[in-house]
This record gives structure tokens, sequence and C-alpha cells, in this order.
């Protein structure tokens, strides 16, 4: 609190500003104008949205912003049209940055009418993208625009850290827009600038933290959600296996096995689907999740995945239910053996004993120890 004052006493000194809101108001403008005017400066605009960030996740600072005229403006017409950088390609790291910072200044104000009208934007990307026929939907422009759109789409859920603003962002997405998605990875499969960034999104959509994934006793939303992941995983997974091998594998390839290992390890950690019900009713979408997981852990050599130890793709995720057949169960304790046996001495792995197996489509596998999922720790 002493060092803030320190530098309002010092920034009103320079600018001649007594009073806090007008000095921010001077800081606002500064940001964004160089939005509007840098465009091509990828180190200044990465400057200017950390700034911008770091003042609206501040709760009193961004109060005060929401009384800001070119706030209300940014919140209400962010676009390329008058922000260039979001159509700039080497920035569009920045637009996950940029709508992550809209998105704290949008659930600031407790209102679902300003959250849907400062989503008009995104809006009309996807009545866009929707109304695209699939005989087009190969194209540079819908390409583009997947990518801007699910950067954009990860900052918003990055912001979302209530049950509340997580629910305005649910309601908004499902169930109009969520076949873009599966539309989008079923497209670009073959094009990782496309399905990074969208799998990237899903992985934080799932993502279950401060518990702004509860839905009532009643709602199916939890269920429902895991529906999507199942699809969406089986569209990429079986897509991938018939895809050549390129020059760079991780990029090409393993990068995208990983973050859809991910999406499954939040989706069966988040505590808010009843996997009892899928078997229930004989919906095959929690079978079909693990399946297409398994099949692409399995695809990768084991020389591979020592090579990139950064993310262990293997041990991304436990089970603590798998409906397996007897020889899938064979081969994945024949790879976790051979994986424990050439393992560096110098990285440390735990045993995770939640691992369960039975078959339904042919005979249990014979008596044997307990699979081992390995979690590595550098």
């Amino acid at each position: 609190m002493h060092s803030s004052k320190q530098l309002y006493a010092r920034l009103s000194e320079l600018l001649g500003l007594h009073d806090h809101l007008l000095l921010l108001n001077v800081i606002v403008a500064k940001i964004a104008t160089n939005l509007k005017c840098y465009a091509e400066s990828e180190e200044v605009i990465d400057h200017t949205l950390s700034l911008f960030l770091d003042l609206a996740s501040g709760y009193m600072t961004g109060k005060l912003l929401l009384k800001l005229d070119t706030i209300k403006f940014i919140v209400a017409h962010h676009t390329r049209e008058h922000f260039p950088f979001l159509e700039v390609y080497r920035c569009s790291r920045s637009r996950t940055t940029f709508y992550y910072t809209i998105g704290w200044l949008i659930f600031m104000e407790d209102s679902p009418v300003k959250f849907k009208s400062s989503m008009d934007p995104l809006l009309q990307v996807f009545i866009s993208l929707e109304s695209t026929p699939d005989a087009m939907f190969r194209t540079d422009s819908v390409k583009y625009a997947l990518i801007g759109l699910m950067r954009d789409l990860r900052g918003i859920a990055m912001a979302t850290n209530s049950r509340r603003t997580y629910g305005l962002l649910f309601d908004w997405l499902y169930p109009a827009h969520m076949p873009i998605l599966l539309k989008g990875i079923s497209h670009w499969a073959d094009t990782p600038e496309v399905t990074t960034p969208l799998l990237k999104f899903m992985a934080e959509f799932v993502l279950n933290k401060a518990q702004r994934l509860t839905f009532d006793s009643s709602s199916p939303n939890g269920i429902l959600l895991f529906r999507e992941v199942s699809k969406l995983l089986v569209a990429y997974g079986s897509r991938i296996f018939s895809l050549p091998n390129a020059a760079d594998i991780y990029a090409f390839k393993y990068k995208g096995i990983w973050i859809a290992l991910t999406i499954l390890s939040r989706a069966l950690a988040g505590n808010y689907v009843n996997f009892g019900v899928f078997d229930l009713y004989g919906d095959r979408a929690l079978a079909d999740a693990l399946d297409i997981a398994l099949k692409m852990t399995l695809s990768i050599p084991l020389s591979d995945i020592l090579a990139y130890r950064k993310h262990v793709i293997v041990a991304s995720f436990s089970y603590f239910v798998l409906l397996i057949s007897g020889e899938v169960y064979l081969a994945l304790l024949a790879f976790a053996l051979n994986f424990k046996a050439v393992i560096d001495r110098n990285i440390h792995y735990y045993l995770d004993i939640k691992f369960m197996s039975y078959s339904i489509a042919s005979p249990p596998p014979p008596p044997l120890p307990p699979l081992l999922i390995f979690s590595s720790y550098g």
C-alpha cells in the first residue's frame, strides 16, 4: 500500500494530476493508444497488456476502471477494427491475455445482460463460422477466425473463478455454439495452429478450479459437458492416428495428444460428473473417451515418451474405472513395466494404484498386479 501511494504521488507530480481517477484515466488512455497504434510491435503489445491485466486484476483498481469511458468502450468494442493487433497473427498469443483482462472487467459487474452484450463481438464470429459451408471450411479466413476465437474464449474462461461467472459462460456456449468446436477439430485435425488453441480452450473450460463447476444436484450439465469432451477427444484422436509423422513430431502430434489427455484428466477429476450414469443408460461417452485416450497413449513409442520428459505423456492422468479388453490390459501392463525399467534414476516416481480393470466384450484377463501409472517430478 505504501509503495502504491508513493507511485501515485510521483505520477501526480509528473502529470500535474491529483485525482486517482483522472490519473488512472491517463494510464488507460495510453494503454488504448498502444493497442490501437502499435499492432506491428509484439513487444509493445505484450507489455501493454501485462500492465492492463495488472490494473484490472486489483479489486479496487478494477472497480475504478469500470467508471472510465475508455474501459467501457474497450469492453463493448473489442474487435479488430478498433484494435488492429487482433488480426496480426504473430500477436495471436496476446489475444488470450487481452480477453482474460476483459473477462475480469466483465465479471466484476454482476450483470448477465452486460455479459451478453460484451460477448457480442465473439458471437458474430460464431455466427460467421456456423454459416460457413463445409466446402469452405478449409480456407485461411476460417483458419485464422478459429485460432483467434479459441484464444479469445480461453481468456474469458480463465477469468471465470466462481460458480456464477462460469455459469454465464457455460449457458452462453452450450448448446448453441459447442458444435463449432467439433466441426473445427474435425476439419483441421492436421493443423496444430488450429487444434492446439482449440484443445487448450477445452482444457481450461473443463478445469474445476475454485469449484466453479458446481451444478445443481438435479442439473445434467456435468454429464452434458463430459459428452462434449468425449466427442471432441474421439474426433481428434481418431484423425490424428492416420496422419503421417512430421519433422517436428512433438508440435505436430504429441503436443495435441498431451493436451487431449489433460482435458480428460481434468474432466475425470473435476467431481462434477456421476460416471455411473453412462453405464446405467448405455451411454458410451465415458468408454469412448477412455478408449481413444489409451489408443493415443499407446501410439507413442516409448523412446519418444522418454525424449519428452517435460510432459511424460503416459502419466498425464490416472483412471478410477476403466473398461478395457484383456489384450489392451496386457499391452498397458507391458508398456508400464518397460517404462519403469528405463526411467532415469534422477526422476522420482510414485505409483498411483487407482486402476481397476474388467472386461465386458471379452473374458477378464488373468490375475495380474495392478497397472502402474507413473507421475513424474523433475
